[in-house]
This record gives C-alpha cells, sequence and structure tokens, in this order.
C-alpha cells in the first residue's frame, strides 16, 4: 500500500503508541514532579511522530530525512528520562517500556535509510 499521508508510516504509528505509553507512565506522578521531569517525559515521546509527520508534509527527500532524525534525537532523551524518575522516585515503568523505546528508534532508523524514502512531487 503507497504511503498516502504520514499516518501510513510505520515509524509514526509506533512513535504514537510510544506517546500513549509515557503519557500512561506519567498519569501519577509524584507531586513534586508533576510539573517537571513527569512533563518531560510526557513531551519527548510526542514529539517523534510530529517530527516524522513534519518532515514527510515537507515533500522534500533532504526535510524526509532530517525531521526523522530530529525525531530519533528526541526518544533518545526518554530512556534518560525514565532512569532518572526511577532513581530519584523509585517510579519504575511498565515492563517492556524501554525494549519500545529501541524498537521504535529501529523503525525511525530504517525510515531514514530507506531507498523508498524517495518522496513524489505529486502527493
Amino acid at each position: 500500500m503507497p504511503t498516502r499521508t504520514f499516518r501510513d508510516i510505520v515509524a509514526w504509528q509506533r512513535a504514537m503508541e510510544l506517546a500513549r505509553w509515557a503519557c500512561a507512565y506519567t498519569v501519577e506522578p509524584p507531586e513534586v514532579e508533576k510539573f517537571g521531569l513527569a512533563m518531560q517525559i510526557r513531551q519527548a515521546p510526542g514529539s517523534v511522530p510530529s517530527n516524522i509527520a513534519e518532515g514527510y508534509e515537507r515533500f522534500s527527500r533532504r526535510d524526509f530525512v532530517r525531521f526523522p532524525r530530529v525525531a530519533r534525537g528526541s526518544l533518545c532523551e526518554l530512556p534518560t528520562q525514565v532512569e532518572l524518575a526511577q532513581g530519584l522516585f523509585e517510579h519504575a515503568p511498565a515492563a517492556g517500556f524501554v525494549g519500545f523505546i529501541q524498537r521504535v528508534d529501529r523503525v525511525a532508523h530504517a525510515l531514514i535509510r530507506s531507498p523508498n524514502a524517495q518522496l513524489e512531487d505529486d502527493r
């Protein structure tokens, strides 16, 4: 099936799942962190699908590769923030959370390197 919108991109779909997981992880953060680290844990994965979508909608190969790279940068913030939260608040993530982050990263990296990432001007 051809890619018609950014919603068809598997990396975007996985990143959206990750963003939902991050929101669930931070539903009940310690009171002292409600607007600090918990907010960062929510924002970083939300940037991932946003950057993939933005790169796709720019209609250029250069941006289509650049924005997923930015997305991977946001994705790399998340394990650090989760580890920090664990160390400070003994707030362990759901089982498989870190592994899911790694799977999303692999899909985003594959999107960047994909020879099929050439965009047509007539989308």
